[in-house]
């Protein structure tokens, strides 16, 4: 790095300046090489150990699906009352759950080998379902893609298109 030169100056009120350029009554400052700095040398991160291998590794599940309802289903008049079927592709282990969550909230997991039921308390409008399998030690292992339905509702003011 090259060695630079200052200009400074006094103002009628007093106040220094100090300038690149010069400038008239202005007295050159000749700055030395700026002081140099070197990083400290880090210690070398610890490794951390390799894996052991497992000896009953997860299986990989092919497909996780809700298939009920479908895809931007409509259901009209269900009081409420959702059949909720999920497919699994290889048949889940004994030891893995499905677990579902509706409008973003985790609902408790099936119980093993459990992969329809009926949901409660849902009203008319726009939903989500998701699915995911779990490991015994609640490790999610696969997850569907996400399903919206519509719910609606017969009125005497908007009857049920035929």
């Amino acid at each position: 790095m090259a060695q630079a030169t200052a200009y400074r100056w006094v103002d009628e009120d007093g106040v220094v300046h100090y300038s690149d350029r010069p400038r008239e009554g202005a007295e050159e400052v000749h700055l030395g090489r700026p002081p140099g700095f070197t990083a400290p040398a880090l210690p070398a991160a610890p490794r951390a150990p390799a894996p052991a291998p497992t000896t009953d590794p997860a299986p990989a599940y092919e497909s996780l699906a809700i298939v009920q309802p479908g895809q931007e289903e409509t259901l009209w008049n269900i009081g409420g009352l959702l059949n909720v079927s999920v497919q699994v592709r290889p048949a889940l282990r004994s030891d893995h759950r499905v677990q579902v969550i509706y409008d973003g909230q985790p609902l408790d997991p099936l119980p093993p080998g459990v992969t329809s039921f009926e949901l409660s308390e849902v009203w008319r409008g726009e939903h989500t379902l998701r699915a995911t399998v779990i490991d015994a030690e609640g490790r999610v292992l696969t997850e569907s893609p996400t399903v919206t339905f519509f719910v609606q509702q017969t009125s005497i003011l908007r009857p049920q298109p035929p």
